[in-house]
């Protein structure tokens, strides 16, 4: 397992030293199963998918709250382990990746569209405004994750060999953008104000990321 690891470059230390973890004792009891890197994929759909359902149906309480961080912080797990047990396996190849991208678009589309759903129908919200704000963090959210993916297919492979050194500083500055922390959210779910907030604040965090983001490919892409 210690070679089906990505690199460490550009990841915040959650998910260098708990999702990537957690995700390699999956997939090492995966491939003990027989499973498919695909058929973790599902799993992970499933997990995550589970979690936003009970979000958007039931309503807000500190059991809610345990159950979908549960969930979603499981399917975000078992979305490492699928591509470190097609490494280890040596069978990655675009179909998987197209599986493991829809995947991910679709929970960061719904686990959002679910936030708004359960202002709607269990916050006593102060205003009509505060329902605009799952739709501003589903924007940013999906602009980072596409944007990120179509920059790195759009960017010339490094050389071989070429090793970037990963950057501690940066690996805490991307804590904040990190799916793993986000989910941590949702841990607040009890309290109608420290989730508001907490979710406002990493709201405000993802634009100015995104902002920043949007500029730097930018500017990589145009000296290619």
């Amino acid at each position: 397992m210690a070679a089906a690891q990505k690199a460490a470059k550009g990841v915040s230390l959650y998910s260098r030293y708990v999702n990537r973890p957690a995700g390699r004792v999956l997939a090492a009891g995966a491939y003990r199963a027989g499973m498919t890197p695909n058929q973790v994929t599902l799993v992970s759909a499933a997990f995550s998918g589970g979690g936003i359902a009970a979000l958007a149906v039931a309503a807000p309480s500190w059991g809610l709250a345990a159950a979908v961080y549960a969930a979603l912080a499981l399917g975000f797990a078992f979305d490492s382990a699928d591509g470190q047990l097609a490494r280890l396996l040596g069978t990655g190849g675009p179909a998987g990746e197209w599986l493991d991208h829809v995947v991910d678009c679709a929970k960061i589309t719904a686990v959002h569209a679910a936030v708004l759903i359960t202002f709607y129908r269990h916050f006593a919200l102060p205003g009509d405004t505060w329902l605009l704000l799952p739709l501003g963090f589903q924007l940013a959210a999906v602009m980072i994750f596409f944007g990120g993916l179509l920059t790195d297919k759009l960017k010339p492979k490094a050389a071989p060999g070429a090793a970037p050194v990963p950057s501690r500083l940066r690996a805490v500055a991307l804590l904040p953008v990190d799916y793993g922390v986000f989910c941590a959210v949702f841990l607040l779910l009890g309290s109608q104000d420290a989730f508001r907030y907490a979710y406002l604040a990493l709201f405000a965090v993802h634009a100015v990321f995104l902002a920043a983001f949007l500029t730097k490919w930018f500017r990589e892409l145009r000296r290619v």
